[in-house]
């Protein structure tokens, strides 16, 4: 792709979270001009509805749920977590749930997300379903107390929800995690149907039978259940790790955000008060997060991240040698790693280069220097083992 050629609706280096970082690397300019467009949105919803604007307030506010049993979880197991990190750094882990699929509810997509302390930067980093973890002692929503065991990461929040999932993460990392943001598999969708289908263009047909999922190359507006059939596909796309379906995943809430930002969306009050009305419904939060005012103050917090200091990778790993379809971390890389996020230190990574078999990427020197995109986009990391998915530019 040439520096004219128009933005790949798929290109995952163009994924950010949905809550507030950026979708895709604009100047200052356009940055505020977006949120120019936010505000006029929200002005006429509230011009529309008039005296029920704080009615509609009060509904949004009153729709977001809190994690209650996960209180409880960290708070009777406090004494063995992790300190808060230095000064205003701050760790949001956020989950994605299959509550509504068949069978026991387990945590599909786990990221930790840390903001630095000055905002100057942030990481995303994704952790495996099926990495093998020492997950704790745990009691369930339904009071069942799990033994300790060793076993797959996204077991843990069937033992005991997001708690579970939190005490296995700091135990995992020593990171202390300060807020946490759950959305489920009926989130997801309604918040696709809600903007009304997101456009992706696939190059080649893209079929998998267990996720029910047959779609013909070319472009593609997805409705709720393909985009979720398209972000949990596994086994019969790429080479069925979870490190492609990560990279999936990345390329779709890309594209979602770009839509979430239209003016469509945003200039339309009948549109715009569904979407909020959605997400707001789509997700349970930690008590700290509790409110609509405390959750746009996080929002506000991801946005001051300066473009180009945003970095989404995996943590590094490597196969499970008695079982190639489990992973384990990679020593001392996952250690160094989680050393940086809990000490605050940037994470760095070294000139961009072509990992084996990534299909052709090249360097593409953005607002913040250098910075490579590739099809599949990988890049290769200080940490071995580590997947730098799509590039560094917030």
């Amino acid at each position: 792709m040439t520096s004219a050629d128009p933005p790949d609706p798929s290109a995952p280096g163009r994924f950010r979270f949905w809550f507030g970082a950026r979708a895709e690397p604009e100047a200052e300019a356009g940055r505020r001009r977006r949120l120019r467009l936010v505000a006029l949105g929200l002005t006429g919803l509230l011009l529309v509805t008039g005296a029920a604007g704080w009615g509609l307030y009060r509904k949004l506010d009153g729709n977001i749920s809190t994690d209650l049993s996960a209180v409880e979880e960290l708070e009777r197991y406090e004494a063995e977590r992790p300190p808060p990190g230095p000064g205003r750094a701050r760790n949001v882990l956020i989950i994605g749930s299959d509550a509504n699929a068949d069978g026991p509810a387990h945590s599909d997509t786990v990221i930790l997300l840390h903001l630095a302390g000055d905002r100057r930067s942030a990481a995303a980093v994704s952790f495996p379903r099926d990495l093998l973890v020492d997950i704790p002692r745990c009691t369930g929503t339904d009071g069942r107390v799990s033994e300790a065991q060793n076993a797959q990461l996204n077991w843990a929040y069937g033992f005991g929800g997001a708690g579970c999932t939190i005490r296995t993460l700091e135990r995992l990392t020593a990171i202390r995690i300060d807020h946490h943001l759950i959305i489920d598999f009926a989130g997801f969708e309604d918040l696709v149907d809600a903007v009304g289908g997101v456009e992706m263009r696939f190059p080649a047909p893209v079929r998998d039978r267990a996720a029910r999922l047959d779609l013909p190359a070319g472009t593609h507006n997805l409705n709720g259940a393909d985009a979720l059939a398209y972000v949990r596909a596994r086994k019969e796309m790429g080479d069925g790790s979870d490190t492609g379906r990560i990279a999936r995943q990345q390329e779709f809430l890309s594209a979602l955000t770009r839509k979430l930002h239209s003016t469509g969306v945003l200039l339309n009050p009948t549109r715009l008060y569904p979407v909020l009305d959605t997400a707001t419904s789509s997700i349970t939060v930690d008590a700290g997060l509790g409110s609509l005012t405390r959750l746009y103050d996080l929002i506000r917090e991801v946005r001051t991240v300066p473009e180009g200091r945003t970095l989404f990778l995996t943590v590094p790993r490597e196969a499970h040698a008695p079982d190639a379809q489990r992973d384990v971390l990679a020593q001392p890389q996952a250690d160094e790693l989680f050393e940086q996020l809990r000490r605050d230190l940037p994470v760095t990574l070294p000139p961009a280069e072509t990992a084996a078999g990534d299909g052709g990427g090249r360097r593409d020197d953005g607002p913040s220097g250098p910075a490579f995109r590739s099809s599949s986009a990988h890049r290769v990391s200080p940490l071995r083992g580590t997947d730098v998915v799509g590039d560094t530019r917030g």
